[in-house]
């Protein structure tokens, strides 16, 4: 799917950096080890790949690829992990945990891997939350679960602070999985690392349900979420289908980016409305969403509506409250548009029948589908592979089918969006038969 991120990128954005020399011969025994000549092209149109270099030259972007390396940086019997979960829930958590752990114990024999307890607040003393060590009896079956193992949490922590607590521990390697926040924290003890000159690598696995991170493509979750969703629909189409002038309205997470609404959409195939944040509508007017329902409901007598929750914030009264994690405190989007269906029709002397489902909780934290749990799994081992390397500030993704390194500062310098103007939006409009555009102006 074509999305805003496809921006330029420079080759230099693209390179990762390394907390030194690795001399160490790989212990693993099995498969191959990634060349470190070879190379992943960030984008495949050519107006994005090739990029201007010195002189006029023509040069092009790559990204380093995952896997193996034939020598690695830490030496394995002296290694020590630690994991953190940050932020909001998300399918396939516990399979990112589980499949670190097992990769560095049962592949590289590191001797203790630690579980960061309730997200980097886990990193504070006075916070009082205990370290847990994970092994791979420990972490066996929670992939069974949804939610995270460890507990997670929102809100900034001290990067000094975070960084005593790695030096106390002796930890060498960091994984922090979270999203677009946690990224920006792990720069800022990154940051602290190269300050106090410490051997630590650190390495990310972008998480966000919304799908919205840069250069995640996808991110983790948004498969299950999707699959969680659409049965959602289902039952609201279901409920529209049953009842005189029935409508099915369903509330899907969404802050900024409308990725699981389209998705679902596509997927289901029974919704004639989907709303989303990167396309603003009016309410009211001759051309706005309430006059398009009324004809598709004359039309046709019922309707299902699928909606983001960072949709149609500007029709609601405007806060200045944040979350802990600084993120602004949306508006009931869904609440709104149920009153205003009702009195619309109301107003006609018809009866609606309005069925409204907010299935935003269940979607975040059910276990990971097949797909997911594949994904998650690929993530997780590459992440160590990559840590033990001696690779540090990157994430781990996909990208053109392959899995990458992408260094942090590429991935938080802006958020995912649907571009209304792509194949893919058409695609979604061609499949709901919703007007191109519900604005008067």
């Amino acid at each position: 799917m074509k999305t805003s991120q496809e921006k330029l990128v420079a080759p230099a954005e693209t390179a990762i950096d390394r907390v030194g020399e690795a001399k160490i011969n790989n212990p693993l025994s099995l498969g191959r080890f990634v060349d470190e000549d070879e190379a992943v092209l960030v984008h495949i149109s050519r107006s994005n790949v090739e990029l201007q270099g010195k002189g006029g030259s023509k040069r092009r972007a790559f990204f380093e690829p995952a896997g193996p390396r034939s020598r690695v940086y830490y030496d394995p019997s002296k290694t020590k992990c630690a994991i953190v979960t940050c932020g909001g829930l998300c399918p396939g958590l516990n399979d990112v945990i589980r499949a670190i752990v097992m990769t560095a114990v049962h592949e590289y024999r590191v001797p203790s891997v630690l579980g960061i307890r309730f997200g980097l607040a886990g990193f504070i003393p006075e916070e009082g939350h205990d370290i847990v060590e994970l092994t791979p009896e420990r972490v066996s079956r929670i992939h069974e679960f949804g939610g995270t193992f460890l507990g997670s949490s929102r809100g900034p922590q001290d990067p000094e602070a975070i960084v005593d607590a790695l030096e106390r521990m002796n930890v060498s390697i960091l994984f922090m999985i979270g999203g677009d926040g946690t990224m920006r924290a792990a720069s800022a003890v990154i940051r602290e690392v190269v300050k106090r000159r410490l051997s630590i690598s650190v390495v990310g696995l972008p998480k966000t349900i919304d799908n919205d991170i840069d250069f995640a493509s996808p991110s983790f979750g948004f498969d299950t979420a999707v699959e969680t969703a659409t049965m959602a629909i289902k039952g609201a189409h279901v409920e529209a289908t049953g009842a005189p002038w029935g409508i099915g309205l369903v509330k899907v997470m969404g802050r900024d980016a409308g990725f699981i609404a389209a998705q679902s959409a596509l997927a289901c195939q029974a919704v004639n409305f989907v709303l989303i944040p990167e396309a603003p509508f009016d309410l009211l007017g001759e051309k706005g969403f309430l006059a398009a329902l009324d004809s598709r409901m004359k039309r046709r007598g019922n309707a299902v509506i699928v909606v983001a929750e960072g949709a149609g914030q500007d029709l609601l009264d405007q806060t200045s409250r944040t979350d802990a994690s600084g993120n602004k405190i949306l508006g009931d989007i869904g609440g709104l548009l149920k009153g205003e269906i009702l009195a619309h029709f109301k107003a006609q002397g018809i009866d609606a029948t309005l069925k409204y489902i907010d299935p935003s909780y269940i979607v975040r934290s059910v276990p990971a589908n097949a797909n997911d749990r594949i994904y998650c799994s690929f993530l997780g081992i590459n992440a160590v592979h990559a840590a033990m390397a001696g690779r540090t500030n990157l994430v781990i993704s996909r990208w053109n089918g392959r899995y990458v390194h992408i260094p942090i500062d590429l991935v938080t310098r802006g958020k995912k969006r649907i571009l209304t103007d792509s194949n893919y939006w058409r695609a979604v409009l061609e499949s709901t038969g919703q007007p191109a555009t519900m604005r008067n102006d």
